[in-house]
């Protein structure tokens, strides 16, 4: 921060899709990193911590995001927002569905720009405020993820304007790019565990393995500390190198 923190100040992070996987993870890294979570999630988290919050709420239904928002903002003073919740719906192009497109627009697009309008007027007044975008590797091309690398995608785009315009207040709005991260229930659902096409896709990473979700929350953890006001509008791949190279899943 460019400056001392008021009396009282604290970090509250929001975090949607915080109760399993990745979003689970970044909850704990932000809780151990000494800030108040707020997890925004269709399931209630199967863990508990002092300070961690969890509110639930269908992600893909506008209306009732908007609710839940509103009863966040009013309850807490959000002035960290990391957007996690995400899903694949993976289809060739003679298959994608346009309802599957409207679904991932509204989760992956739609939810971040509800939830980031609905932190703003605490992180201006407080001149302060981090937003971390989880985006994907997958956002430079993967064969069956039309809709999902789309919408993916939009979210670098987003980013980078949202930098440019709320950079003068203290704001800072960064992405995540996860390549293959393991024992998360998205990436077993197209990799089973201990398969060989598990032991394969590591095997063809630059690291030689896949990642864990520890990886992309220490990430998270990174843009959203107080003293990284610095860095702004970027991509960050937590990919193991699949970004440099060919990727098959």
């Amino acid at each position: 921060m460019s400056h001392a923190p008021a009396p009282g100040w604290r970090q509250v992070a929001l975090v949607s899709g915080g109760s399993a996987g990745i979003g689970r993870a970044v909850c704990e890294q932000l809780l151990a990193q000494g800030c108040e979570v707020v997890s925004l999630d269709i399931q209630a988290p199967g863990w508990q911590h002092p300070h961690l919050h969890a509110v639930q709420v269908d992600l893909l239904d506008r209306e009732a995001t908007a609710q839940a928002l509103q009863q966040v903002v009013q309850a807490w003073p959000i002035n960290t927002v990391v957007h996690n919740a995400g899903l694949i719906r993976a289809a060739l192009l003679p298959d994608v569905r346009l309802s599957d497109l409207d679904d991932l627009t509204q989760l992956h697009l739609a939810c971040a720009i509800q939830m980031v309008q609905a932190a703003l007027p605490t992180m201006q007044a407080q001149q302060f405020g981090r937003v971390v975008l989880l985006s994907s590797r997958a956002a430079v091309g993967l064969a069956t993820r039309s809709a999902y690398s789309a919408t993916k995608a939009g979210l670098m785009g987003m980013a980078r304007t949202w930098a440019l315009e709320l950079g003068p207040q203290g704001i800072t709005v960064n992405v995540i790019a996860p390549g293959p991260i393991r024992s998360t229930a998205m990436f077993h659902d197209v990799v089973p565990a201990g398969s060989d096409k598990e032991a394969q896709l590591a095997a063809s990473l630059p690291v030689r393995r896949l990642g864990e979700p520890a990886d992309v929350a220490r990430t998270a953890g990174f843009f959203a500390q107080p003293d990284s006001g610095f860095i702004t509008g970027q991509v960050l791949y937590v990919c193991g190198g699949a970004s440099v190279g060919s990727l098959n899943l």
